[in-house]
Formats: structure tokens, sequence, C-alpha cells
């Protein structure tokens, strides 16, 4: 069967939006994003319209800040301060990838950890990875663990989770908060040996490694639950491009428990878990749980 991301995205955009119109009612604050695009990078900005727009549906102030691909570092650098120190903003985030002549490293690590709701600055790494209430937590990882539990229910216990994939983005955070849910997690990478075989242990298996189709239908066992983290955009016979994911999804479908679609599922899960981000980001402000 297939994991809906955009029917599960849709719930929880709807109680995010119960949780605005109360936090509104009883303290007045209106949650509010920043979200800060440099250049002219065409899907970053089709990114960021599609935040802006379910922002604001939710009741949240959304701020869009376009910057010009000659921007320096210095003048980044700078605005973030500003952002900083504004309590009205409550979530800051920087579209990447930033022009070459940026250090990302540096502007993840200039953003407030209080404000940045997109779970990167080490402080929150350090936070997710010590099991500390309030850490903000990368959005797609996030994602992943809510549409596994659609699937699976709430209790992921004793179920054994393969990552495919090390990044700071996904890897590693969907792991720290898979052995947070009381799984057995194991990592696996470009140099695990008999990668298929590693794959082939997983009831919950979640591909984040880039490349198109990459898992196979005899790398999953029977009635595991697939996430597919991968958006590759891929050249078809009739000459045109679609998107597929990391996961070879038609040779799978038949053979896993469930599958997450690409499009259509952890992509939504992202943008939603980043509104989530910013609730909790405002509720922090004002030190409620």
């Amino acid at each position: 069967m297939n994991i809906d991301g955009k029917l599960t995205a849709k719930i929880l955009r709807v109680q995010l939006a119960a949780e605005v119109t109360e936090l509104k009612a009883r303290y007045n604050i209106q949650p509010s994003l920043t979200v800060i695009i440099v250049a002219d990078d065409p899907a970053s900005h089709v990114y960021v319209k599609n935040k802006v727009k379910q922002t604001q549906e939710i009741g949240m102030i959304s701020n869009n800040i376009k910057l010009p691909s000659e921007t320096t570092e210095n003048h980044l650098l700078s605005l973030l301060k500003q952002l900083n120190n504004d309590d009205s903003v409550h979530g800051i985030l920087v579209q990447l990838p930033l022009p070459k002549h940026i250090d990302e490293s540096a502007i993840i690590s200039a953003i407030s950890p209080d404000k940045d709701v997109d779970g990167f600055h080490a402080m929150n790494s350090g936070r997710l990875f010590n099991g500390e209430a309030g850490a903000l937590v990368p959005c797609t990882p996030q994602g992943c663990v809510l549409l596994a539990k659609q699937h699976l229910g709430e209790d992921l216990s004793g179920l054994h989770a393969v990552v495919i994939g090390r990044s700071n983005i996904v890897g590693k955070p969907v792991a720290m908060l898979l052995l947070q849910e009381n799984c057995t997690v194991t990592i696996s990478h470009s140099k695990t040996k008999n990668l298929p075989a590693m794959c082939k242990q997983a009831d919950i298996l979640i591909a984040a490694v880039g490349i198109a189709n990459f898992v196979k239908a005899d790398w999953v066992k029977t009635g595991a639950t697939v996430i597919d983290v991968g958006i590759n955009r891929i050249s078809t016979q009739e000459g045109t491009t679609k998107l597929v994911g990391d996961v070879d999804y038609d040779a799978v479908f038949n053979k896993c428990g469930a599958i997450t679609p690409v499009p259509g599922g952890v992509g939504p899960m992202t943008i939603a878990c980043l509104l989530k981000n910013t609730l909790a980001a405002a509720k922090n402000s004002i030190q409620l749980p």
C-alpha cells in the first residue's frame, strides 16, 4: 500500500492551525517564520513559495526575504543577527543551497538555536543526540518517523530500522529519532559490506542516498515499511523527465507492506514539520511545553 504523505501532512496542518489559533487567543502570540532566499535558483523559489503559502494558510506570519546572488556573507550574517534579536520572529530558515562564495556552515551556526526551525544548528543536533526536550529537529527526519507511524502505529518499539545514508540532514537525525522510539537502528552507507543483505533485515527501511531506483525488490523484506526520501529527476523513453525516489517503486510495491511514493510521500511532510517546528519555537519563546 501507499503511505499518503499529502494526506498525513494535511491532517498535521489542521492540528497545527488549531494550536496556532489557541496560542493567539490565550497568549496573543502569532508564530512567525522568516525565510531567506539568496539568488535565483528556480527550484528553491518554488519550494519557498509553497512554504510561504502553507505558513499563511494555518494562521502564521510569513516573511520572505529575497536577496540577490551577489549578497555578501557579511551582509547575510548581519541580517541574521537582526532577526535573532527580533522577538517577533520565532523561526528563521535560510534556503539552501547558497551561492559558492557564502559559507553555509557559518550561516547555519549564526542562526539562533531557538529559532533554527531547520534543526541544523550544532546545538540542536546535540540536543537531539542527548534526547533533550525542546530540541528543534530536522524536518525531513521528523516526517519520516510520522509516516512510519501512520502505517505501523504509534509504538515502534523493538522494530529493526535500517537507514541507508549518513548525512547530517537525514541519515543521522532520523537514526536518533528512531532510537528514541525504541527501535533497533542500523545506519548503512556506501562503504557498508553486503548492503542488500543488511537492508533485507529491516522492518523499517529508510532510503536517503540520492541515487535513482537504488533499492531493489530483493533488498526488501516481505512486509517491510519503506520510507523513500530520495528525489531524483530522470529521463524517460518518451523524451520527458520525471521524479523518482531512491527505491525502485514498481518492483518493491508488491513486496513491501507499505511504501511512500515519490512525489507525494516524504516531501509534503517536510514542509508540515517545518511549520510544526515554528509553532514549537513560538511556544518555547514563552516557555510553554
